[in-house]
């Protein structure tokens, strides 16, 4: 069995060019997940399809940002997100996550599907890691997972009205020339 919070240290990175892709049920397990995926996480299909997507779950992530994630895309609209994962043997790799869900022909969600590319070093290191460790220590604070989700929250939203913007807002600004990045 492996320790869901053994971190090797060690980061791992594919290529520009290609996309981590996944597709689950409304509940979050893999239905589909491509070689890329399979190749980054050291999962094979057999070992990830049926599982929920959180076998990835990088105990570092802010909570909060997968509470986001899941309350955007189960409202029926897309997020866009920067997101710290985790293989079985403890590395970790860093996604520009876009995530949309899966409509049927009446417009009912039936699903979910993530496109993942490698994200910009420099906005990692200057705007989001700064970020994300104000968040897990915030979170660290609260005992329980529900009060340490909601008072991380309220801090990102508080640094979001700060800036007057929506969060994909804030992610689609970080690296440009502007005040609202320079302030994250």
């Amino acid at each position: 069995m492996v320790d869901e919070n053994f971190l090797s240290g060690q980061e791992r990175r594919f290529e520009t060019d290609q996309v981590i892709v996944t597709k689950t049920d409304l509940k979050g397990r893999i239905t589909y997940a491509n070689e890329v995926f399979q190749t980054i996480s050291s999962l094979t299909e057999d070992q990830c399809l049926g599982k929920p997507h959180n076998i990835i779950r990088h105990p570092e992530m802010p909570r909060c940002i997968f509470h986001l994630l899941w309350q955007t895309i189960q409202s029926g609209r897309e997020i866009f997100a920067y997101v710290m994962n985790r293989a079985p043997n403890g590395d970790h790799y860093w996604v520009l996550a876009h995530v949309t869900p899966s409509v049927n022909e009446q417009g009912e969600i039936t699903g979910y599907h993530s496109n993942r590319r490698v994200p910009e070093r420099r906005i990692l290191t200057q705007y989001i890691e700064p970020l994300y460790a104000e968040l897990r220590a915030e979170e660290r604070r609260h005992k329980s997972p529900a009060q340490a989700i909601a008072a991380s929250r309220a801090m990102l939203q508080a640094h979001l009205l700060e800036l007057g913007l929506e969060y994909d807002e804030f992610v689609w600004t970080l690296g440009k020339d502007t005040a609202h990045a320079r302030s994250a």
